[in-house]
């Protein structure tokens, strides 16, 4: 048993990690400032399993407040830190770079100000795929350059794995830094295509595909997020970047079709102009995961729709 930081906690993805860690018997401390990104409550509803569990204890503070950190670091005997608390967005990045600046970058670094002074030294930190840009080298893999980020969001990506590299360097820090490629699966923020998409093509609205079509991403269940994550918590050791993918690439409008399928109904397609910031294609090359942390991507990506859809249904009609 550890207990574990787990930043960002009501999210979609820290909510499904921490349900894992308590399930397997860690102590959680759980922060989220609750931001309006999108709705409060729907974080809320993220963390109801969870309130009642005597090894989760939800605290509500803000990454860039150094102070509470410290805080909390010392008060709960925290040993590892997940750091998933971030803006999130690449298009809404380009609108408010300050923003993104000021939570992605001096919120990590007030984090690791704090691990330092309180002497934590375990850290598992949220990177993305996104700091790929536009390479033409596929799969990516985590030997490549990633020096041309084409978004405020990518770029304050970059700037946190070279800050979680100099705090390795400089203070000892073992970190791990997950590259986590298109994360989809109940829960997911509502306006991710997967979720708007699914939205729209169940309530028979106009679906909205930017550029032709044939963007693609390597879509990757939660669950194979969760499992990777887990595992490279466990084994941090030393300074180690990890893409987290399904090393299976789809174009939007074959991902369309899927939803179609899952959905049981046709979408209303209306093709607009590419968004400035999107990247052509991710697509993970994981063997590294796979030889040091045992990752082994399980559900495809019909198969998440699928479980998706069933939870939006519940989720809607409950």
């Amino acid at each position: 048993m550890s207990n574990i930081l787990v930043t960002g906690a009501a999210g979609f993805i820290g909510s499904h990690l921490c349900e894992r860690l308590v399930s397997r018997g860690d102590r959680v401390i759980g922060l989220d400032n609750f931001d309006d990104f999108y709705s409060p409550q729907i974080k809320m509803e993220n963390l109801k399993g969870l309130l009642s569990d005597q090894m989760f204890t939800l605290v509500r503070g803000d990454v860039r407040d150094k102070a509470s950190l410290v805080n909390i670091l010392s008060n709960h005997g925290i040993e590892n830190v997940v750091h998933l608390a971030a803006r999130a967005g690449v298009r809404p990045s380009i609108i408010n770079p300050d923003l993104y600046v000021d939570v992605n970058v001096r919120g990590l670094v007030s984090l690791l100000e704090a691990m330092k002074d309180v002497g934590i030294k375990k850290l598992a930190y949220a990177s993305s795929s996104s700091v790929y840009g536009n390479s033409n080298v596929v799969p990516f893999s985590e030997d490549q350059r990633v020096d041309f980020p084409i978004s405020p969001y990518a770029a304050t990506k970059k700037a946190g794995e070279l800050l979680c590299y100099n705090y390795h360097h400089l203070y000892g820090l073992d970190v791990s830094c997950l590259r986590f490629f298109t994360v989809h699966g109940p829960r997911q923020r509502p306006e991710m295509a997967i979720h708007k998409f699914v939205r729209q093509v169940m309530n028979g609205e106009k679906v909205v595909l930017y550029g032709d079509g044939s963007t693609s991403r390597d879509y990757t269940y939660i669950d194979d997020i969760i499992n990777g994550t887990v595992a490279a918590l466990d084994a941090l050791g030393g300074f180690k970047v990890f893409n987290l993918g399904n090393s299976h690439p789809y174009k939007l409008i074959d991902l369309l079709s899927v939803i179609e399928d899952a959905c049981g109904k046709k979408a209303n397609i209306e093709f607009s102009g590419q968004q400035a910031g999107d990247v052509e294609t991710t697509y993970a090359e994981v063997s590294k995961a796979k030889a040091q942390l045992d990752y082994r991507p399980a559900v495809t990506l019909p198969e998440g729709v699928k479980r998706f859809v069933e939870w939006y249904k519940r989720v809607r009609n409950g």
